[in-house]
């Protein structure tokens, strides 16, 4: 197994979320590659993991260090924040429980990447609370420069002033291809965190090629600064064009494609490896 993992593309990561995944030893892991060294494969075929285990509980900070430790030097990780922070019903104060979580992270070091608050459907939000949570989100911790998206998925929430809301803080919305969740790709940080969730059990890529192209193209355009015109926006105010990182991740829908997915999408934007 090389040593080195994929390098970013102009910015662009691509990758999956999770590692663990039996399905995923029978088309991405090597026949008998015992599941101590997923993490250490995966990292080398793709650029980024989401890790959503965290969603339901912080990890140890010695957990963190050792994914730190088995991943190539320039992969990074995005992470979904722990559930009970964004299902509070006093969002305003939530700072200890944010603190604890970030405290804990910090441990993967430069492998850190986006941190993701995840307000599922059905969440009641209220918008001034919304706005204090913002403010108890730090823009660095342990000498890190922290990331942070923002991925609500009421319909009733996510409208022009979100976006307003977002690009104020600086702070990244989720573009998520699906028709399951709130689908905008109106630009609000400096990165952009996109969910690709298509995925056909059928095709050994999960897409078909010419939708794997168009998604080539719409992954530059953003990292080039721009908005994919073929994408939905909920703003007419175009926002200030300059060079972006860009996050894609393959996720759900015919999971075990996603791997093939993500691999493809890295050769078609020219990453080595992939």
């Amino acid at each position: 197994m090389s040593a080195d993992g994929v390098p970013a593309v102009d910015g662009i990561r691509v990758g999956i979320g999770g590692w663990t995944y039996a399905p995923w030893r029978d088309n991405f892991y090597p026949k008998g590659l015992v599941q101590r060294r997923e993490l250490e494969h995966a990292s080398r075929q793709l650029s980024a993991i989401e890790i959503n285990g965290t969603y339901y509980g912080t990890q140890k900070p010695a957990t963190y260090a050792k994914w730190r430790e088995q991943t190539p030097e320039g992969f990074l990780f995005s992470a979904k924040a722990p559930k009970r922070i964004m299902q509070s019903k006093a969002l305003a104060k939530v700072g200890p429980q944010v603190e604890d979580f970030i405290d804990g992270i910090v441990e993967l070091g430069d492998r850190l990447g986006p941190l993701v608050w995840q307000f599922d459907a059905g969440t009641r939000i209220d918008r001034d609370g919304f706005a204090a949570f913002l403010e108890l989100l730090p823009r660095d911790a342990g000498g890190l420069r922290l990331r942070h998206v923002l991925d609500v998925r009421d319909p009733g929430f996510v409208d022009a002033g979100f976006v307003a809301l977002a690009r104020r803080h600086g702070m990244a919305t989720v573009f998520t291809d699906s028709e399951e969740h709130p689908s905008f790709a109106d630009a609000t940080a400096d990165f952009v965190y996109a969910r690709l969730m298509r995925a056909q059990a059928g095709l050994a890529t999960g897409y078909p090629p010419a939708q794997l192209q168009a998604w080539a193209g719409r992954v530059r355009t953003w990292a080039e600064g721009g908005t994919p015109e073929d994408l939905p926006v909920l703003t007419g105010d175009a926002a200030p064009r300059r060079k972006r990182d860009v996050f894609v991740f393959f996720i759900a829908a015919a999971k075990e494609r996603n791997p093939a997915a993500a691999m493809a999408l890295l050769r078609l934007l020219g990453a080595r490896g992939g």
